[in-house]
């Protein structure tokens, strides 16, 4: 039996090459997600040689299965800032809690900037109940039954924030899916209990 050596995997001082493979990051635009753009404005910057006028949209993205995201997109051209905002938007995804009913777990409240809203659950059939952006965001998080109030400044981009915001607070170990157990559902109704009671004395 003759012995075959490998010269193919030698370096040029004798050493054996050691081969990695690469493992390339996910394209976001690979990934499916509806977006919506929520605002497109104008936007002027005085320089030393006058005016320099730019366009800044914001976009909200969302794949209506838990994940939603806010993203802000400043440009030259209309169509390239929403690109940028697109892009923003998918890679501040986050996770949202959803319960059996397509709700959130329990009522919180959030405030960016002047803006401060309040975010309740509803029963099946409600539908989104809330205006603005506060409803885009909502509705490409895939809640389906959520009651929402805004108070203070009517911002569209502060808003959308204080709803991120409210989403990211909430208890993920209330959160139900419809693979756990009806235990857990008993356990969330007596949470839920508690909850309209503290709501009902605070009133």
């Amino acid at each position: 039996m003759e012995k075959t050596t490998k010269k193919e995997n030698l370096s040029p001082n004798g050493k054996q090459k050691k081969n990695f493979r690469k493992k390339g990051p996910i394209r976001l635009s690979k990934l499916k997600y509806e977006e919506k753009v929520v605002q497109i404005k104008r936007v002027t910057k005085v320089v030393k040689g006058g005016k320099k006028m730019t366009f800044r949209a914001i976009v909200i993205v969302g794949d209506n299965k838990r994940k939603v995201g806010v993203g802000i997109g400043r440009a030259e051209d209309v169509n390239l800032a929403i690109e940028k905002a697109t892009l923003n938007g998918k890679k501040n995804l986050i996770n949202v809690p959803l319960t059996n009913q397509l709700s959130i777990p329990h009522v919180i409240y959030s405030s960016f900037g002047a803006c401060k809203i309040m975010l309740r659950p509803s029963k099946p059939g409600t539908g989104v109940i809330a205006g603005g952006s506060i409803r885009t965001v909502l509705e490409l998080a895939g809640i389906k039954n959520v009651v929402g109030k805004q108070f203070g400044s009517s911002n569209i981009l502060n808003n959308a924030k204080a709803t991120i915001l409210a989403l990211t607070g909430l208890n993920s170990k209330v959160e139900l899916a419809s693979y756990q157990s009806s235990r857990r559902s008993i356990f969330y109704e007596k949470i839920m209990k508690k909850y309209k009671n503290v709501t009902a004395s605070a009133q």
